[in-house]
């Protein structure tokens, strides 16, 4: 059997495939938090809440979506389309999650140029920033207690990888596949060679109509598709790549429109890199958004998409199930870490510390509380206070 068509093998879906495109639509449309708070998301509703996704293919789509370069959460998405309706499936599911906060971004880039700024995009991040750090925290606290248990090994791999993040404030892809070969060595030692799964760097095309500034596209084209090929971690670990090449290589934006960028990736739903399309409204017009969103998101979807059909048909292996579990391990200490270091830029006064803990005790108490009136609420008290503590 065609290996692409494989992953109908092992059970039969529970959803159909439109289901899981409108969950992931209301997911990119109202799923706060970034990476760390997505990721969480879709364990708690898929795997446990509806049980549409095994405990092992989830961590499957985690562990290479740590591996691979690009955004984490829609590279997450895309492989758990992919699980029951392969290639179809990992297309429009990746679709989905991405179009409801591209749509978002590209709005605001418009409003932000007639409007000159968006000054009052400080005061809401001021909010809106201490409670994403109550939600990752609380989707850190539940990955950590569904996966780790009680296992020691796995506890220090977490531990060091938590660790690690808080000090070098970066992801290594390094110290993933370090800790997945250290579970594989332990638990499972190889007889003969490890099956692997090959990827490939490619470069990203998108053909637009109308009178547009073709050589500006093209530079944007290469500059994202770089960015989405070869920046590896979640979320804001792009941040320093796009202000090396926007801001001080190609002069596309200032230092006062980059921050703006970096607000507007915080408080909008969906994956954080999604601003990416901001950013390419700012350069070049709907065009550009369109390219800078195309280019960025490519690889990321080739990536995971080459390499699913070979996780899905040798998975199951004791030496791939230590790898994964090891990777999950690094991952999620990973993401602890990473609440710390968010943590550190967003948590900066008396104000927001209460804002987070509200939004943590709001979340432990309130079990089916949505995330965005979390957030709703956080952004109206950054408007209140934020001027007169700032």
């Amino acid at each position: 059997m065609d290996t692409m068509n494989s992953s109908t093998d092992r059970a039969a879906p529970a959803y159909t495939l439109r289901e899981l495109v409108l969950y992931a639509l209301r997911l990119g449309a109202l799923g706060f938090g970034g990476p760390v708070a997505l990721v969480g998301y879709m364990r708690r509703d898929l795997v446990e809440r509806r049980g549409w996704i095994s405990e092992a293919d989830y961590k499957e789509g985690l562990t290479l979506a740590q591996l691979m370069p690009g955004p984490l959460a829609a590279q997450l998405a895309i492989y758990l389309g992919f699980v029951h309706y392969a290639i179809l499936g990992a297309t429009l599911v990746g679709v989905a999650f991405v179009l409801p906060s591209f749509l978002m971004v590209v709005a605001l880039g418009a409003a932000y140029l007639v409007y000159g700024g968006l000054a009052w995009m400080q005061s809401v991040f001021y909010g809106v920033g201490a409670a994403v750090i109550g939600i990752i925290a609380m989707s850190a606290w539940k990955l950590t207690a569904k996966s780790i248990g009680r296992d020691r090994l796995l506890w220090a791999i977490y531990l060091a990888a938590a660790v690690v993040t808080v000090l070098t404030e970066s992801e290594t892809v390094l110290l993933f596949l370090g800790a997945g070969v250290l579970v594989w060595l332990v638990r499972a030692p190889p007889k003969g060679l490890f099956p692997g799964a090959a990827g490939a760097a490619l470069a990203a095309q998108l053909p637009t109509a109308g009178v547009v500034h073709w050589p500006l596209l093209a530079q944007i084209a290469g500059f994202f598709a770089e960015a989405g090929a070869f920046v590896f971690g979640s979320g804001l670990a792009i941040v320093p790549f796009l202000y090396g090449g926007l801001v001080t290589g190609h002069h596309w934006l200032t230092e006062r429109q980059f921050i703006d960028a970096v607000a507007v990736a915080m408080i909008t739903p969906g994956p954080v890199v999604i601003t990416v399309g901001f950013i390419g409204y700012l350069i070049a017009g709907l065009p550009g958004a369109i390219v800078a969103a195309f280019a960025t998101f490519l690889p990321c979807y080739l990536f995971t998409i080459i390499p699913a059909p070979y996780f899905r048909k040798h998975g199951k292996r004791p030496g791939i199930v230590a790898f994964v579990d090891g990777v999950t391990a690094a991952a999620i200490g990973a993401i602890t870490g990473a609440v710390i270091v968010l943590g550190k830029r967003s948590i900066v006064d008396l104000p927001t510390v209460a804002i987070m803990a509200l939004a943590v005790l709001a979340l432990w108490k309130f079990k089916k509380l949505p995330e965005p009136l979390v957030v709703a609420a956080a952004a109206a008290a950054g408007l209140a206070l934020h001027p007169v503590f700032a």
